[in-house]
């Protein structure tokens, strides 16, 4: 019961820290400077995506959902302030 009951607080400890791990840094500007979600929809659509159905913020980044030139699912990670595409789902 004890090696159940550390394995548990174990996982709840350390699987956040993980995913904060993970999570992409676009820019270290604040918000005051960042581009509006529209703006850079714009840019995305500049660059060939298509429908986009979701631009959201995650960490530091814009996260925008739609398809690429190819018609195939795109999520692309953007640097709110630049516009400049930093990573996505093929990474």
């Amino acid at each position: 019961m004890t090696k159940i009951l550390a394995a548990v607080l174990a996982a709840t400890v350390l699987l956040p820290t993980g995913a904060l791990a993970a999570e992409r840094s676009c820019t270290d500007e604040g918000r005051d400077k960042w581009m509006s979600a529209d703006a850079i929809k714009a840019k995305a659509e500049a660059a060939g995506y298509k429908n986009i159905r979701q631009v959201k913020v995650e960490g530091s980044c814009y996260e925008i959902y739609g398809f690429d030139a190819k018609g195939e699912r795109a999520e692309i990670n953007v640097n709110p302030v630049t516009g400049a595409i930093v990573g996505g789902d093929e990474d």
